[in-house]
């Protein structure tokens, strides 16, 4: 008699996390809510080459540049579900949770990775912690304390730093 593999544990329900990279340039990339969180992660995405589109309707300054530059296509509107149609990965950072909670469940509804800032265990993927070191990105995950995984990660750029001196 074989034994069977443990079933996976549910998404959202402490899966083990399988860290990867995302090749997303020249694909879709959607972050509904138009903030700070965003305005820190649209131009990581862009340095990817991702086609980045934002729903909200209102913009944080650093996206407006953005937007006003063409650099991202902005949609100045509440979140709407065939907004992801045809996106390779989704984030969702509004203040509202039911919003989140919404795009969460159209991006599951297409197979549509999707991080969600309000609640990362409700998302499908997560954004780790990284950092650039000579010849390298290092990312750190601290199952869902994003504050652990910061400082792991500065401490990390902090001891390749003092090994390189």
């Amino acid at each position: 008699m074989t034994e069977q593999p443990p079933s996976p544990t549910p998404p959202g329900q402490g899966a083990p996390v399988y860290l990867t990279g995302l090749l997303l340039a020249g694909r879709k990339v959607v972050a509904v809510g138009g903030g700070r969180v965003h305005a820190r992660r649209v131009p990581k995405l862009l340095a990817a080459g991702a086609d980045v589109v934002v729903v909200a309707p209102l913009l944080h300054p650093g996206l407006a540049a953005l937007a006003a530059s063409g650099q991202i296509t902005w949609q100045e509107r509440t979140f709407e579900d065939d907004d992801l149609d045809g996106a390779w990965y989704v984030l969702a950072a509004t203040d509202d949770p039911q919003v989140n909670a919404q795009v969460a469940a159209a991006a599951e509804a297409r197979h549509t990775f999707c991080v969600r800032a309000d609640r990362g265990e409700a998302g499908s993927a997560w954004t780790p912690a990284t950092a650039a070191v000579p010849g390298a990105t290092i990312a750190v995950q601290a199952s869902h304390d994003p504050m652990h995984a910061r400082a792991l990660r500065d401490r990390l750029v902090e001891l390749l730093g003092e090994a390189g001196e």
